[in-house]
């Protein structure tokens, strides 16, 4: 095997591929949704994030819409 192909063999063995899709995680929250994750684990309802944030518990259900959404966490129904 010349220098050239041994040298393009490894390129092929190395070579990556495309990058992979990442799995949602917190690391995607933005600073707010990760507020927000914090809340709702203190037990606040919507409208005491609400309150203590200054929005309204309609942007309150957006967001955890959208964290659910990126995190893949959903409840399950009943």
């Amino acid at each position: 095997m010349g220098i050239t192909t041994a040298a393009e063999h490894a390129l092929l063995l190395t070579d990556p591929g495309p990058p992979q899709p990442t799995a949602p995680g917190p690391g995607q929250l933005s600073a707010r949704e990760r507020e927000l994750v914090t809340l709702v684990a203190q037990g606040r309802t919507n409208a005491q994030i609400a309150a203590e944030l200054h929005i309204s518990v309609r942007t309150v259900s957006s967001h955890l819409d959208r964290i659910r959404d990126k995190t893949g966490c959903h409840a399950a129904p009943t």
